[in-house]
């Protein structure tokens, strides 16, 4: 084992270590999946390609990033999250590096909606989800909340940073330096990711004695894994209700606002440095609503949260179109959309983990995000659709916020504190 990490362990528990390792990742990934909303007006520009086609890969992209999620979830059980990790990192730098040569759509779609997107699907919440189950007894929502937090953080860092790049050096300036951030992470998980508790001869934080089948390797291939995960999942009821919120949450957040927000603004004649600084400010508001998420799911009925996520998110929503398009005129609605962007993914797994056993949620919560990026994609190319051909995002706004209104109603049929029939051996 690392002598390093022993090292470390003595000084804090490596639980927390592995948590800010994983932070860093996830915050530089949100970094690779921001910058297509960065390259889409320059993008225009430069190769002479419409919306709806550079949407297209971007829909890819965000579907193979929830695909990818049970399967990744897998691996993990499977090779290990080091392995699996140090592989998402080598995906994302090639596929990113690649595309500065790009001449032809299928280019774009190979590069940054396929390679792009498997990377990104690797290394991504099901990542968060399975390090807080293996690490984790006490204070799994608040450490949750602030992994997925992360990506606010990387939005906050990244857009402004990228958006400023384009503006100055070109896109082709932008895959660079996603690229190379990818490759400087590789040694950090290489040399600091431990696998386990139990490796380093602890117990997960919190626990006083080693959790049976926690943090056990599993047997058989991922697909294989992921596959018997699912089957477990589709005579549930409420499994079908989380896929569906969930579907909603990717369509109204990674879909639209993050992919389709800083072309918006542009229509309306917002300078595209100016309206990228206003979507890292909602990371903020993010940072801050996500972390409060976690810690709320800890102590109250998660339903009952992902009601108000939901609802004040529709409601935001709804506002958008009508909303004056000056950083001032925003702020209402960077606020409230800010604060639960992706507040929904503490109570969303806090639910999955109580209903599925903490051994499996990882994968079947991937299953879940699976839907999460379905959404997402369905809304990263509708929303480049009904701009080409009306030439207005307001029916997109509109139609995700009422959707937003028919998951927070429907997350509250969930059963409270439901366990499948087969998880409590878990």
């Amino acid at each position: 084992m690392n002598g390093l990490a022993r090292s470390l362990s003595g000084r804090m528990h490596y639980a927390w270590i592995v948590a800010g390792l994983v932070f860093v990742l996830l915050m530089c990934a949100a970094g690779v999946r921001s910058a297509p909303g960065v390259l889409i007006i320059p993008l225009e520009r430069a190769l002479g390609w419409d919306r709806a086609t550079i949407s297209s890969a971007v829909a890819l992209n965000l579907v193979l990033f929830g695909l990818m999620g049970p399967f990744a979830g897998g691996a993990m059980l499977r090779f290990g999250i080091r392995r699996t990790i140090l592989v998402a990192l080598v995906l994302l730098a090639s596929g990113t590096a690649l595309s500065t040569q790009m001449t032809q759509p299928w280019h774009l779609m190979l590069t940054w909606g396929l390679m792009v997107g498997v990377g990104s699907g690797m290394a991504a919440t099901v990542l968060a989800a399975t390090v807080v189950n293996r690490w984790f007894t006490e204070r799994r929502g608040m450490v949750m909340g602030l992994l997925t937090a992360s990506t606010a953080t990387g939005q906050l860092l990244f857009l402004p940073l990228l958006a400023a790049i384009s503006e100055a050096a070109g896109w082709q300036a932008v895959a660079w330096t996603v690229a190379a951030v990818m490759l400087a992470i590789i040694p950090l998980i290489a040399w600091l990711m431990v696998e386990r508790p139990q490796d380093l001869g602890l117990h997960s934080y919190g626990a006083a004695s080693s959790e049976p089948g926690a943090g056990n390797a599993a047997t058989g291939n991922p697909i294989t894994i992921a596959w018997h995960a699912l089957a477990r999942a589709l005579p549930v009821r409420d499994f079908w209700l989380l896929f569906g919120s969930f579907f909603i949450c990717g369509l109204s957040t990674n879909g639209l606002i993050g992919t389709h927000f800083i072309a918006f603004c542009f229509d309306g004649g917002l300078p595209e440095v100016q309206a990228a600084g206003i979507l890292a400010m909602m990371g903020i508001f993010n940072l801050v609503g996500t972390t409060l998420s976690g810690w709320l799911s800890d102590r109250f009925d998660s339903r009952w949260l992902l009601f108000w996520f939901y609802g004040l998110r529709g409601l935001s929503l709804v506002y958008l179109p009508y909303a004056d398009l000056t950083p001032s005129g925003l702020a209402v609605f960077s606020i409230f959309y800010g604060l639960d962007w992706i507040a929904t993914v503490p109570p969303t797994l806090r639910i999955t983990t109580d209903m599925f056993g903490r051994r499996d949620a990882a994968v079947i919560f991937g299953w879940i995000f699976m839907g999460h990026q379905l959404g997402a994609g369905i809304a990263a190319f509708g929303g480049g659709a009904i701009r080409s051909v009306f030439g207005t995002y307001t029916g997109a706004f509109l139609v995700a916020g009422l959707m937003c209104a028919v998951a927070a109603f429907g997350v509250l049929v969930i059963r409270r504190g439901g366990r499948a029939p087969a998880a409590a051996a878990a």
